[in-house]
């Protein structure tokens, strides 16, 4: 994957006060290049828990390439189905989004689920659904390879 039709990429996960704050930032350095650094935010709840907000931004073409090549360990189906849902997952502001697992992540493997959001800023020229929704689709195409 010589280009990357991706801006950036941004991953956001959350950690509940039930949750360990370590292994929740080990889950979504599953997905980072090493060393990265990952932005946090403290929040409350709607009961006034503490929730920590992770959320690292990848913008440098070949850390991207990182968080992509992870992406392209999820099992076949999957990824099929990841290719199959693309209308639902490209908005028309050209942002590709996929929600994976949060615990699969920390456990060092690659699932779709809940948990983990990770949100592409596609580029399309010009910024329409569609150019965006080309773009990934061929993006998914070459992880596949």
């Amino acid at each position: 994957m010589s280009s990357v039709p991706l801006h950036y990429v941004d991953l956001r996960a959350f950690c509940y006060v039930t949750e360990d704050e370590n292994r929740v930032e080990d889950a979504l350095r599953t997905f980072l290049p090493e060393e990265f650094e990952i932005e946090r935010a403290e929040s409350e709840g709607h009961h006034g828990d503490r929730i920590l907000v992770f959320s690292p931004r990848v913008e440098n073409a070949d850390d991207v390439r990182t968080v992509l090549s992870r992406l392209a360990e999820l099992p076949d189906e999957e990824f099929a189905s990841l290719q199959a849902e693309l209308d639902d997952r490209v908005t028309e502001n050209t942002e590709f989004f996929v929600t994976l697992s949060k615990q699969a992540a920390f456990e060092g493997e690659i699932r779709r689920g809940d948990g983990i959001t990770l949100r592409g800023k596609v580029e399309a020229y010009p910024a329409k659904k569609e150019h965006a929704l080309d773009n990934v689709a061929e993006l998914l195409a070459t992880l596949e390879e």
